[in-house]
This record gives C-alpha cells, sequence and structure tokens, in this order.
C-alpha cells in the first residue's frame, strides 16, 4: 500500500544528511564530552560546532544556546526556571501542553504548599483566527510579574503569534519574555533579537532532526534556576552528560534549516500547503481554522500561518472516524496536538478560538514535511475527498438528500 505522510507537526523523518552526521558519534567517536582526553575533546568539538549552527538558525550567541531533551524540557526549564511561588505568570489558553501543564504545576504549588487559593497564573483569550491579542497581555501584567510565556506559532492551527509585539511590552515592564518556538524552528526565519525574548525553545525532531534532543536559547544575562542538578554540564543550566550524537543531528539539522530559506523552501512549501487547502476547502461542509468569523459572520481573513500548517473541519463527520479511516486507506493525519491523540475531548485550541465541541472534533490538521512531493498532494486531495463522502452517507449529522417516490400501483 502506498502511504503518505502528513503529519510533520506530531514529528518528522530524520534527512539522510542528518542521519549520516549522526553515525559516526553512535560508534567511532563515542567520547564524553566533559573528558580532557582525544576522545573527549573529539566530541566536544563537535557539541561546539553544534552549538554554533543551532545559534545561527536563531540569530544568537552560540553561548546562549541550552541543549536540552527536547520542546517540553525546554518549556519546563524556562517555566520552573523563571517563576518562583509567589510570582505572577501570563500565557495563552492555546498553549502546548508543555507550558500550560508546567504553569498549572505551579499554581498547585502555591495552593498545596503555601497555603493560597488564588492562582496566579493569568491565561490571556486569543480571537476566532486564534490570534493573542498584545493589549490583553498588557492589561494581565501585575507588580509580581515575572514571566511572560506565549507560544511563537500553535502547534494545531500553525497560527503564528504577534511576539514581536509582546516582546516589547515585556521589555518596558521588565518582565522575562518566553516564547515556544518548536512548530515554528526550521519553518520560518527566527531572530531573537526581532522576537525581544530572553528565553525560546525548540526541538530538533520538529524540522527533520532526531527525537529527544532540543534547544533553550537563553539571553546573556537572563538568570535561570536549573531543574536538573548534577555536574556543570551546559554552563550550569542543564546537568547531565550531553546527548552528542543528537545535539549533531540538531546541529545538522539547523544547517539544512538554513539552507532551505535560502533556497525557498519555505515559500514552495506554502504553495503546496495551499494547493491542499484550496481543493479541501472546496468540499461542502470545510472551513479553515485560523480565518475566524468577522461581525458579519463570514470568514475573515486567515491568520498568518506556518507554511506547512492547515486545520480543516469537515462539518458532519468524527475527526478520530476520519483519521482512522485515512490511515487505513494510506494517508496520516492527524486531529491535533500528538500528546494529545487518544483523547475524547475537543482542542482545547480549538474550543478557545469559539469553536463549537462539534466543530473542533470534526477537524483535521495537515502539514507537510520536506519529504512531500507534489504526488503525496494530488493523493491526499483524492483520498480524503472520498473519504469525507463515504463517511458523511454514514453520519446521522449530516442532511442527507431527499428521496422521492412514485406513488401509484405497479404495471
Amino acid at each position: 500500500m502506498r502511504r503518505v505522510y502528513l503529519d510533520n507537526n506530531a514529528t518528522t523523518p530524520v534527512l539522510s544528511e542528518v542521519m549520516e552526521a549522526m553515525r559516526p558519534y553512535f560508534g567511532e567517536r563515542f567520547g564524553n564530552a566533559s573528558s580532557i582526553h582525544h576522545h573527549g575533546q573529539e566530541t566536544r568539538a563537535a557539541v561546539e560546532r553544534a552549538r554554533e549552527s543551532v545559534a545561527a538558525l536563531l540569530a544568537c550567541r552560540s553561548s546562549e544556546i541550552v541543549f536540552t531533551g527536547g520542546g517540553t524540557e525546554g518549556d519546563n526549564l524556562a517555566v520552573f526556571g523563571k517563576a518562583r511561588p509567589g510570582d505572577h505568570v501570563i500565557t495563552s489558553t492555546i498553549e502546548h501542553h508543555a507550558v500550560l501543564n508546567a504553569c498549572k504545576h505551579l499554581a498547585k504549588y502555591r495552593e498545596e504548599y503555601l497555603g493560597k487559593t488564588e492562582c496566579e497564573v493569568a491565561y490571556v483569550p486569543v480571537d476566532g483566527r486564534g490570534l493573542v491579542d498584545p493589549a490583553d497581555v498588557k492589561r494581565a501584567l501585575r507588580p509580581n510579574t515575572k514571566l511572560i510565556t506565549i507560544m511563537l506559532a500553535n502547534n494545531e492551527t500553525g497560527v503564528v503569534q504577534p511576539v514581536a509585539e509582546i516582546g516589547k511590552i515585556a521589555a518596558e515592564a521588565g518582565v522575562c519574555f518566553h516564547t515556544d518556538a518548536v512548530q515554528a524552528a526550521g519553518k520560518i526565519a527566527i531572530d531573537v533579537d526581532e522576537i525581544g525574548c530572553d528565553l525560546l525553545t525548540i526541538s530538533g525532531h520538529k524540522f527533520h532532526g532526531p527525537q529527544g534532543v532540543g534547544a533553550l536559547y537563553v539571553r546573556k544575562g537572563t538568570l535561570l534556576e536549573p531543574m536538573l542538578h548534577g555536574g556543570s554540564h551546559e554552563r550550569s543550566r542543564r546537568a547531565g552528560t550531553e546527548n552528542v550524537p543528537g545535539i549533531v543531528g540538531l546541529g545538522k539539522a539547523a544547517e539544512l534549516a538554513i539552507a532551505g530559506f535560502e533556497r525557498g523552501d519555505d515559500r514552495k512549501m506554502a504553495a503546496a500547503r495551499d494547493r491542499l487547502e484550496k481543493e479541501l476547502l472546496s468540499i461542502e461542509g470545510a472551513g479553515l481554522n485560523g480565518a475566524g468569523l468577522n461581525d458579519a459572520g463570514l470568514n475573515d481573513e486567515a491568520a498568518p500561518r506556518l507554511p506547512n500548517t492547515s486545520n480543516i473541519y469537515f462539518d458532519g463527520i468524527a475527526g478520530e472516524a476520519l483519521v482512522i479511516a485515512l490511515d487505513l486507506k494510506g494517508l496520516a493525519v492527524s486531529t491535533g496536538a500528538a500528546c494529545s491523540s487518544g483523547t475524547i475531548e475537543p482542542s482545547h485550541v480549538l474550543l478557545a478560538m469559539g469553536l463549537a465541541p462539534e466543530r473542533a472534533k470534526a477537524s483535521i490538521r495537515f502539514s507537510l514535511g520536506k519529504q512531500n512531493t507534489p504526488e503525496d498532494i494530488d493523493f491526499a486531495l483524492a483520498l480524503t475527498a472520498q473519504t469525507v463522502a463515504r463517511l458523511r452517507e454514514l453520519s446521522p449529522l449530516w442532511p442527507k438528500p431527499a428521496v422521492s417516490q412514485k406513488l401509484g400501483a405497479r404495471s
């Protein structure tokens, strides 16, 4: 069976160039990067080359890069590394659970151990397009606000947030600003100075690097309490022997992403996504999540989005049923975040955007990667249209055409 993978926001296949760069560090170049002998210094050099490559991807100093075990660790290190019981944190209702659950844990700690019931986390809303209003962030500021954490691009809708405006608000207030750029890195150009962030999280497996490795950008002068305590690795910010093969792979993926921007790969991917989107939206009862509704109840201009992501609802069917039916025919898509797969609850992101639960449950995310071809798009278009039609025939939620009957006796 032919199989087409359009769930690249969950994870991406590791590129052959990345695998080749990693290969020696599983065998002959095995040294501990903290050792002072030849074997250790050989791998230390590889780690530092990768650090420079990741820094180039984010337009920052290599000394500002801390390697982590992935996006969740980076987000948690940003939240717990800056906020303390009694502090105030501002985040949004559409963040990844790596941020949301870290913030909830912080609030729970206050209640259980400090005897205070007031939650010191403010959750700013989004509009119908999934965009945070910077004015809401400014209004949420308090004298004890220590951290603002708003994602750069949403993992379910691909909507890109106005982080540069939020960065200015944070700087004026003297508040640390973290942005979760896990879905954005490698897909759109990132400049930490243009954003104005103090902390920024990325993860290798979201842009064709290996799983289990990521990085946290920490602006020079930003104090950060480590979560892991042990050796003085990563300038005492992240204890533990470095995952050298993973770090090398992350560095190579960063190099390839930079080269892709220079070739215009992001524009080509956006064109492929737009073709997929245009055809799918021609299906009756389909709509784009991220377009929103204006005061007249009509689709408004779409929010800025990642070039590879499209989140579309198909009224009258269950999204989980569509994902399973497509997978049985060879197409891999998703209903949203991979870490929430299997939940019976509708997406918290789509609900925050104002979608009714029924429509949120009828939504599917298509996310492209570097490996996808025009033929993959053709396959996805034909199969999705057929499968949606078939499921609607079986669905009690979709109106059936009236059947006319001739009355009278047969001759």
